[in-house]
């Protein structure tokens, strides 16, 4: 079945090397049968580092990607030309030219030219051969422009004021003014460009001239910071003007400077962080019309006084007294403010942030503001998301006006915050927060008008998981137009589409993005209100999920960083990242458990797989041995024997029997990347260990001749399906469909076993079973989080009203099945080279239709069928292939376009056809 010549499939199990391994079965580029016509191949958009025209990265050797407009069938590139110059003083210098390349590729290309200078703008463009020769007109010309390349290229001081950090727990909680910081910029010459490279942790808002830098929020993101702390590059040059110019910047705790808060009683986070007062280290580079430039940083020049933010906290929320407003600081008067301090500032090394930002992405108005109690109201927003509120508000000078948020009302119609209170303090299950924390830690924020007219405000420096807000002291009676709801998220750019014939899986798919939205806030957190945290299986779980529906290329690259930066000095990888102090069920150390240290492995892989970028693999390869050295020190008789598991599962856990299979998995996936990166040894030495591992599982854990495993339970049965591990498929498969029965086709699942399951009945044809479980309207199921009026995924299946959150993305990977089995799309080689078409209808279902942007251009698949046609039209974007699967009742009775085609494999009522790129038509009979 296998290729033996490819070590990496070595001791894989067959679900992760299968759909690479049909290739193989179908025959390699059977679509050069084909004698079309061909055209010259046109251009579609250029990228660099997966994005466009990307400003201020920090890459020696960027990645260069391109993708094509499709326009004829069977387009293949042949070859390519790439040329890169340098932009300097008006000036252009050729930095690299490859001349013609004879490869097929056209993603992931390294820059090979002269050495990349920093701060400065590079020009590219290429074009390309078809299999004619033919070659293409040069593309438009894409650019990138660098920061710091070195880290010895940043020259400005980290500034703060000259307060001293608290020393009591208590007096964390008092209120602390964050600091202004501004400087007078004096320019004589004409600017022709201006950057401003900055960093301000916690947070930080700039602005030059009254005017704030970009519209980013919550910035830089949250990352370790004794090893890694992010800056971003804004371009300024329509900000600076001649004369005087005042810039000004404003800063806030974030998660630099956290509250000594003992989340669920325990945890407190600066004992698991480096943690500092908020400082700011930035540098403004101009360049004059005349060719001079000039530089002004941060450093002892600056000025700072106390700002109107008077607390700020990422969980408890922010509060401002406009009346603390400092008159004139954006303006470019003088003013007698004191001196700032030079300050040691976080150890981390600065790196350009890649990740998209976090911006205001949508605006939500109340669907209804009602009086509940004298002086209290509750506005709702009609949908949970994740975010701030915004007031306008006129009253008098003084008044106090508070805003508490929370995911449900109690039956009397008051708020319920108790789904959203931070680490699960509250007063009524006496869980303590710690010295001076409050009784219980809701999410609650806080704004003092200053009686100047009407006012508007939003926080800068927190965000809340909510639907509903509770209003109170608001001068006379808030409407409608009196609030609204930011919501925020990183800018995530769509990559997928999916809609069908039933419209309880078309809200479904809604409610997922909704929640998976409110869960990306430079890390992917578990929930947007009670933790905020970057829980390793919610990634494992969610990654597919989330990669159909956004591209998560830089996302995910960040999160693997965050997980590298946090492996301990014994290889072990943390449960969080980054790391907040909660190791439940780890192995020794701050180690987490193995489904969750899984993440920093399984998103590598990942990534490779959609991106088909190996350059992950080889960075994090070394710090992955560690890790399967400190794994295979921990192995008790070969095995591991608790984890947290199925989380939330409804039948009893097969607690060791999953811990072993995700150690099973880590060594699984050390065999592979040996493979990718030709290190033959470690690949068969990796490989062995596999086998041992598994036959010990086996040993341990199959029930003889009976296909069961462990407990038989539906994740039971999943596991041992999705790792491979049955001697016989059929049996197994057998009781895993049995057990569903017996739950009247309801899930009875957690984090794990919820995909695995949806994966297996996909993997094995078996998807009228899928959509039966997956089509439930009564409890458990996604249909009940419906019917009970989940905007969001719930964290239970039962309806969380004091402890789960209602916004938890772990069983949105219900989402993955909708593209994979629904639409069919799926990759059959990394990166979707080659390409699987493969839409699995069920009965109750008439058509179905999306589309998944892939690296290498737009995959789309639009199916419809009656009870004796089924069509499908197919988008296969340039240079690649893609093998379609129809469902068909006769070898004979299949056309596209009109026409009777040709297919290569007939076998039980699929029929299998091979195309190039192109759009196509198909009917077949059924």
């Amino acid at each position: 079945m296998l290729n033996k010549n490819k070590n990496y499939f070595k001791g894989l199990p067959r679900r992760l090397v299968m759909i690479r391994c049909n290739i193989f079965y179908f025959g390699f580029f059977a679509l050069l049968n084909f004698q079309l016509l061909a055209t010259p191949l046109k251009i579609n958009k250029l990228f660099c580092e997966y994005q466009e025209n990307p400003l201020g990265i920090d890459v020696t050797q960027p990645r260069l990607n391109w993708d094509y407009i499709t326009t004829d069938r069977n387009e293949v590139q042949q070859g390519y030309e790439i040329i890169v110059t340098e932009l300097n003083n008006g000036n252009t210098t050729e930095v690299w030219a490859t001349r013609k390349i004879i490869s097929k590729k056209n993603t992931n290309i390294e820059y090979a030219g002269n050495p990349l200078k920093s701060f400065t703008r590079y020009f590219w463009k290429v074009r390309t051969y078809n299999e004619q020769n033919e070659v293409s007109e040069w593309s438009s010309a894409a650019w990138f422009e660098t920061a710091m390349l070195d880290k010895a290229d940043w020259q400005a001081k980290w500034i703060g004021d000259d307060r001293q950090q608290f020393e009591k727990d208590e007096d964390f909680y008092q209120d602390d003014r964050m600091p202004l910081f501004r400087k007078i910029l004096l320019i004589k010459k004409e600017v022709v460009q201006a950057r401003l490279y900055i960093s301000g942790i916690g947070y930080y808002e700039a602005y030059l001239n009254g005017k704030k830098v970009g519209d980013r929020m919550l910035e830089p993101g949250w990352t370790t910071y004794k090893k890694e702390v992010l800056y971003s590059t804004y371009d300024v040059t329509q900000l600076i003007k001649s004369g005087k110019n005042s810039a000004g910047i404003m800063v806030g705790n974030g998660w630099y400077n956290p509250l000594p808060i003992r989340l669920f009683g325990r945890f407190n986070l600066r004992n698991a962080q480096e943690t500092g007062r908020p400082c700011v280290k930035a540098e403004i580079h101009i360049q004059y019309k005349d060719g001079s430039k000039e530089q002004i940083n941060t450093d002892e020049s600056w000025w700072t006084a106390l700002g109107p933010v008077i607390r700020n906290n990422t969980y408890l929320g922010e509060h401002y007294d406009s009346r603390l407003e400092q008159s004139g600081w954006l303006s470019n008067k003088d003013l007698p403010w004191k001196s700032v301090v030079i300050v040691k500032g976080p150890s981390g090394i600065l790196h350009s942030q890649m990740q998209p930002p976090i911006r205001i992405t949508k605006i939500l108005k109340p669907i209804s503001i009602k009086e509940i109690a004298p002086d209290k109201y509750i506005a709702d927003f009609g949908q949970n998301f994740a975010g701030v509120a915004r007031i306008r508000v006129k009253g008098a000078k003084g008044i106090r006006i508070k805003l508490k948020y929370g995911e449900a009302l109690h039956a009397d119609g008051t708020l319920n915050y108790l789904t959203t209170v931070a680490g699960q303090i509250k007063e009524i299950w006496n869980v303590k927060g710690g010295p001076g924390a409050p009784a219980t830690a809701w999410q609650e924020d806080e704004y003092i008008l200053n009686g100047s007219g009407v006012e508007e405000w939003n926080p800068r420096f927190t965000y809340h998981g909510f639907r509903f807000v509770e209003i109170s002291g608001w001068p006379g009676k808030p409407d409608i137009n009196s609030i609204e709801g930011l919501r925020m998220n990183a800018d995530l750019q769509e990559a997928g589409t999916f809609s069908c014939s039933n419209e309880m899986f078309n809200q479904l798919h809604q409610v997922i993005n909704w929640t998976f939205l409110s869960n990306v806030f430079s890390v992917q957190s578990d929930c947007p209100g009670r933790e905020k945290m970057g829980y390793g299986a919610d990634v494992v779980v969610t990654a597919n999920a989330f990669m159909y529906n956004f591209n998560m290329s830089s996302f995910y690259e960040k999160v693997e960083r965050d997980f590298a930066n946090e492996q301990q000095p014994d290889g072990g990888i943390t449960e969080i990242a980054p790391y907040t102090g909660i190791a439940d069920r780890g192995y020794g150390g701050e180690s987490g458990p193995l489904g969750w240290q899984l993440a920093f492995p399984y998103l590598q892989d990942q990534l490779y797989e959609f991106y088909g970028d190996s350059k992950i693999i080889a960075q994090n390869y070394t710090a992955f041995q560690k890790q399967i050295e400190f794994l295979k020190t921990h192995a008790i008789q070969g095995l591991y024997h608790w984890d947290i598991g199925d989380h939330v599962t409804i039948d009893p856990k097969a607690e060791a029997f999953s811990a072993s299979a995700f150690y099973y998995h880590h060594v699984i996936l050390a065999s592979k990347f040996a493979g990718i990166l030709k290190k033959k040894e470690d690949s068969i030495s990796y490989s062995k260990l596999a086998t041992e591992i598994k036959q010990t599982i086996i040993q341990k854990y199959n029930v003889p001749n009976t296909g069961r495993f462990d407990n038989a339970t539906q994740a039971a049965q999943s596991f041992a399906l999705w790792y491979d591990l049955p001697t016989d498929t059929n049996k197994a498969l057998e009781v895993l469909e049995q057990e569903i029965k017996r739950h009247n086709n309801h899930v009875s699942s957690g984090i794990f076993g919820v995909k695995m399951m949806f994966d297996v009945l996909r993997e094995n044809n078996r998807n009228e079973l899928a959509y039966a479980v997956a089509n439930q309207h009564d409890f458990p199921s996604w249909g009940y989080m419906l019917a009970k009026g989940a905007t969001t995924l719930w964290e239970d299946w039962n309806y969380p009203d004091n402890a789960p959150s209602q916004n938890h993305p772990m069983f949105g990977s219900i989402d993955e099945w909708f593209y994979r089995s629904l639409l069919g799309i799926n990759a059959a080689s990394p990166g979707f080279d080659k390409i699987i078409i493969k839409p699995q209808p069920v009965s109750d279902l008439t058509w179905a239709k999306g589309s998944y942007n892939s690296i290498k251009g737009k995959i789309a698949s639009d199916w419809k069928m009656n009870s004796h046609e089924f069509e499908l039209t197919v988008s296969i974007p340039s240079n690649t292939t893609a093998t379609i699967i129809i469902p068909c009742n006769s070898s004979q009775r299949i056309s596209e376009s009109g026409i009777q085609t040709t297919i290569f494999k007939f076998e039980k009522g699929l029929a299998y056809i091979q195309v190039g790129s192109g759009v196509y038509h198909f009917k077949s009979k059924l």
